[in-house]
């Protein structure tokens, strides 16, 4: 092969060369750096805030017995025991809350109960003819009371838009008993009808409740509840005609209770998750 061959056949190798390096580069794979994908921030629900509530209830009173001293015939302070049924009564009532959390909030109720009548009867000691005897009484009376109460409870979570709760208050109730009527039958010295005033007072009592409301919109619920009530024991009649003065022993309220609760400023609006992810396209660096 001669000079100019030799010439040749090198530069055509190397155009080759140069052809084959730039395909193999044109077919790496360009670099792409991932732009971060950003999701916005879920703002939480707010579910604190200020109500007004409003219940009605029926009631039954368990009444638990009554002490009251005699005397006469011979004897100083003789001790009976008066015993008789509440009847049911009704009640209403309103408060002011505050919603703490989605599991806790606390209120300041003020409830009346309607009289609720009480029939009873009672034993002791009587004169006929000038001799000692046992007798028995008659008795009739009633009490009506506002019961004030400072309450907590706490909410057990929503379920189909019914959110059961258990709760307790504490506080006192302004006891009104009516004048007892004390009726002792025919054949005794003492026979007939005796008035003994009623007494009022404050009482301390505390209170157990349990029950479910249902979220009508984002302000009003509607409540259904049961609430037990202690009130302790105090003077529920005078002295008269040598007996008395008596005092009943406590009493326990069973109490049906439905309400409305109105829940004041922002709207409390429930949880919604996050929007869709706002996509930023990748950027390619070759």
């Amino acid at each position: 092969m001669n000079h100019a061959a030799m010439k040749l056949a090198a530069s055509a190798a190397m155009v080759v060369t140069l052809g084959v390096s730039a395909h193999a580069a044109d077919i790496i794979e360009p670099v792409v750096i991932e732009t971060p994908v950003h999701y916005p921030e879920a703002v939480p629900a707010k579910v604190s805030g200020w109500y007004i509530r409003g219940d009605v209830g029926y009631l039954w009173s368990d009444f638990r017995g009554a002490d009251y001293l005699t005397y006469g015939a011979g004897i100083a302070g003789h001790p009976g025991l008066l015993e008789g049924e509440l009847k049911g009564s009704f009640s209403v009532g309103g408060g002011v809350g505050y919603q703490i959390s989605h599991y806790l909030r606390t209120d300041l109720t003020l409830d009346y109960n309607f009289k609720s009548d009480f029939h009873g009867s009672s034993t002791g000691t009587c004169t006929t003819g000038g001799a000692l005897v046992a007798c028995s009484s008659t008795d009739a009376s009633g009490y009506d009371a506002w019961t004030l109460l400072a309450n907590a409870y706490v909410d057990l979570g929503t379920y189909k838009g019914i959110t059961p709760y258990v709760g307790a208050g504490i506080g006192g109730v302004y006891m009104k008993w009516h004048d007892l009527e004390n009726t002792i039958a025919p054949g005794f010295d003492q026979s007939g009808t005796t008035t003994h005033s009623g007494t009022s007072d404050w009482r301390f009592a505390y209170a157990l409740m349990a029950g479910a409301s249902y979220a009508v919109n984002h302000r009003l619920s509607v409540d259904l509840g049961y609430r037990y009530k202690h009130i302790s024991g105090g003077r529920m009649f005078e002295y008269a005609s040598a007996t008395g003065p008596g005092f009943d022993r406590a009493i326990n309220v069973h109490e049906v209770r439905a309400g409305l609760r109105y829940k004041f400023g922002q709207a409390h609006q429930p949880y919604t998750p996050p929007p869709p992810p706002i996509y930023d396209p990748p950027v390619v660096y070759k």
